[in-house]
């Protein structure tokens, strides 16, 4: 993916800024001259209605609305005609800039043509009939207002009583075909007594498809499965019968394969270098190098740029065993996860046959990608006034231990010149050095693992490591992590886990200032940590789950709920503190924490969660809910939490009438963004949205929201006043905020401006509720960010 041009986001900003100047007469045209661009003799069709008489809940109206081609213009909050209104704003002139563009924002007006509804009348019944309802009509009423040059069409459908099938029986052409398919016939989707529904012959007919590929049947197709069903006059019931035809020769098909025969594994063959555009025989394929390794034949070409062992590692076949389009797919599964390879293809080649089995040979064609690369960015910053320059390069190689394991690295190198005082640029120290390696292997590296584990799994491990030397006037601290995880997905990838084994966080200060930390956090045991040596050992679980489903082209097939599901658990210093408590003894000293290289090493468990919601309306309107908790406890070796592991409030992705870090915990009053930020964090969190999505016109989409929630700690700390969770007060301390925003759409990335603005505000000493006496410079907060919030 590559990154957009400053200058083209630039640009696309300037643009949506004009753009968004005109959204104020289009709402003001939405409801006036609506068939300005009306052709004489013609009328808009204004409003499409659709009603259901079915009493069996066998139909849905809004998937039967999907067949409909005539439809009016898109409303924004189901009411306004937005994008027609910008339409309308255009003038007759084409060969106009102004007219072409506002015409292009907009929507044309949808005309009323009765024949299109003629036509769609007649698919809203077809598709009644498939359902299984082969009595259905649909009664049509338009109503046209020839003065007003309006239309509005009712499309009434009547489906009456399903047929149902009654009886179900199976013609098989031989014996063995019959118990290949009958094996699994506890699992079909048709019984008796269920509508006649085409979908569900369908999914029969796919279902035993599927069941015979995996299980030995290469030739098959699903043109050999057909349905006779058998109705009487003045009666429901159906008599269905499903006919397997017999085998026949596969057209096309070298050595003329007959379709109901079995096939077994021969051969497997890689052929490592292999040129897509090549129309060589490859079953003569002359390589440089030929290996043989336990049951594969690995072809190479000029180098061994993968082990054998990985190859076979991702390899699910086996010579002998019967064919299964699951192998196949488990096989691309296994190749597409090595980085180091950039086209695979598989084909199979028929091989004769022995026992009465068909034979094949598998032929897996690899082309590899470009193995290393090197890039380097240059960029400035601006932090408060505070101007500087930041240098970085990532080098990346794809295939470092010729096992397609990914090596990173990254070295980035900042200064910053606070104050924007360039004079001092070499005497004073405001230097920032940063690095990170990261190796990436391809399956689940760990011992006491067996091979069928790891490739049932199809996880990646990645192993981490980064240092952050910070240099200023007052102190140096370095900062440095090393981890390990693991990554892997199942059920076509609507779960994904991460588990992290150990991660290890150390802060260090060579040196400072003698009264350094006297000056800047005298009594505050939250800043003073930040700014102190200390140890953090932890181990980390997180669970991600969606029913999304892959986007398609037909809007017919669009998923219209989508739900995610996130959750995150970790703990530290569990196994640290049992072995200090074995080892360590603190007869004088029992009030002092453990600690492991002379530094004291944190305690504690934590767990968050989200839930988020999206109802899809249809292709212009959404709502997205969303709703996330979270607790910290320290305990054992700490008396706080970290600063880098508690919640905070407000933000962009939070309730967004706060700025970031500016929100409770609980009533706390904070009141300098500044210097408050280290008090404004907590051990608890909540934070609940309800947004309303639509999309407006060209790239832009507009949003309305309310957000809801706070943070709190879990103690009476005395630097946080008012932000202990009391379960009979924290209702009471839930902020509230309402806003609109506007986003920029690129479908490789998205941007966002969120306004939003306090509708309730728990802060000691603060107006309780602005929405009743709201102020702007007090109450707003504007955001801006990248994706949505949630």
């Amino acid at each position: 993916m590559s990154k957009p041009q400053p200058m083209n986001i630039f640009r696309e900003i300037r643009r949506m800024l004009t753009a968004a100047m005109v959204m104020v007469a289009a709402f003001t045209l939405t409801g006036c001259n609506q068939v300005k661009h009306v052709p004489q003799g013609r009328m808009l069709l204004e409003n499409v209605k659709v009603t259901l008489s079915d009493t069996t809940g066998l139909l849905r109206k809004d998937q039967l609305k999907t067949y409909l081609r005539a439809a009016a213009n898109s409303r924004l909050l189901w009411f306004a005609k937005f994008r027609l209104g910008i339409y309308n704003m255009s003038g007759n002139d084409s060969t106009l800039r102004l007219n072409r563009t506002l015409r292009r924002m907009g929507e044309a007006p949808m005309l009323y043509d009765e024949e299109t509804v003629a036509t769609d009348a007649e698919q809203l019944r077809r598709a009644m009939v498939n359902a299984g309802f082969l009595e259905a009509r649909v009664d049509v009423v338009s109503r046209c207002d020839t003065t007003r040059r309006k239309a509005q069409v009712t499309y009434n459908l009547v489906p009456g009583a399903p047929h149902r099938i009654k009886s179900l029986r199976y013609i098989f052409p031989d014996d063995s075909i019959r118990a290949a398919i009958m094996q699994d016939s506890l699992a079909f989707p048709l019984r008796t007594g269920m509508p006649l529904d085409i979908s569900l012959l369908e999914k029969q007919r796919d279902r035993i498809t599927d069941h015979l590929r995996h299980s030995g049947y290469y030739a098959v197709g699903r043109d050999v499965i057909t349905f006779s069903a058998d109705t009487v006059e003045h009666s429901k019931d159906v008599d269905l019968t499903m006919i397997v035809r017999p085998p026949r020769m596969l057209s096309g098909a070298p050595d003329q394969i007959p379709q109901h025969r079995k096939y077994r594994i021969r051969d497997i063959r890689f052929i490592m270098d292999y040129n897509p555009g090549d129309a060589d025989d490859i079953a003569r394929w002359q390589a440089a190098d030929t290996v043989h390794y336990k049951g594969i034949t690995v072809l190479y070409g000029r180098n061994r740029y993968l082990r054998p062992d990985v190859l076979k590692e991702s390899c699910f076949f086996t010579s002998g065993d019967l064919y299964s389009v699951k192998d196949v797919n488990d096989t691309y599964s296994a190749l597409g996860r090595l980085n180091i390879l950039k086209f695979i293809n598989i084909r199979m080649l028929p091989a004769g046959e022995r026992d009465g089995y068909g034979l094949l040979d598998v032929f897996v064609l690899l082309t590899p990608a470009k193995s290393q690369t090197l890039a380097a960015e240059l960029e400035g910053t601006n932090s408060e006034g505070d101007f500087g320059m930041a240098a970085g390069v990532t080098y990346t190689h794809r295939n470092i231990g010729k096992g397609s394991e990914t090596l990173t690295m990254k070295v980035r190198t900042a200064y910053e010149a606070l104050n924007g005082d360039f004079s001092d640029l070499i005497r004073n120290r405001y230097l920032e050095t940063s690095g990170e390696a990261m190796l990436a292997f391809p399956k689940f590296k760990a011992p006491l693992l067996s091979e069928r584990f790891k490739k049932r799994i199809k996880a990646t491990t990645d192993i981490t490591a980064s240092m952050n030397y910070q240099e200023r006037p007052e102190y140096v601290r370095i900062i440095s992590t090393l981890g390990c995880n693991y990554k892997w997905t199942e059920r076509y990838n609507h779960n994904r886990h991460i588990f992290t084994p150990i991660d290890i966080n150390y802060v260090y200060l060579p040196e400072s200032t003698n009264n350094f930390l006297d000056q800047i956090a005298p009594d505050n045991p939250l800043l003073r940590y930040s700014y102190e040596d200390h140890f953090i050992m932890r181990i980390g679980y997180s669970f991600y789950h969606s029913n999304k489903r892959p986007e398609t082209p037909w809007y017919r097939s669009a998923q219209r709920n989508i739900y995610t599901f996130r959750v995150n658990a970790e703990t530290a210093g569990n196994a640290l503190y049992a072995f200090s408590s074995l080892f360590t003894y603190r007869a004088n000293h029992k009030e002092e924490p453990y600690r492991v290289f002379g530094i004291p090493y944190a305690q504690y468990v934590k767990a968050d969660g989200d839930f988020s919601y999206l109802r899809i309306f249809d292709s212009k309107n959404s709502l997205a809910c969303h709703l996330g908790t979270g607790i910290g406890v320290p305990y054992g070796n700490s008396t706080i939490l970290p600063f880098e592991k508690r919640f905070f409030g407000g933000g962009a992705n939070g309730v967004r009438g706060w700025q970031v870090r500016t929100l409770g915990p609980g009533s706390y009053p904070g009141s300098n963004s500044m210097t408050d930020f280290i008090n404004q964090c907590g051990d608890i969190r909540l934070d609940m949205s309800v947004e309303y999505r639509a999309k407006l016109f060209w790239i832009m989409e507009g949003a309305l929201f309310v957000d809801a929630g706070n943070i709190w700690t879990i103690k009476d700390y005395p630097n946080q006043p008012g932000g202990e969770f009391r379960f009979n007060s924290f209702y009471k301390q839930i902020a509230a905020s309402y806003g609109t925003g506007l986003r920029l759409d690129f479908s490789y990335f998205l941007l966002r401006f969120d306004l939003g603005i306090k509708a309730h505000n728990p802060a000691q000493g603060a107006v309780r509720w602005p929405i009743l006496y709201p102020k702007w410079s007090r109450d707003a907060a504007f955001h801006f960010s990248i994706g949505y919030p949630f």
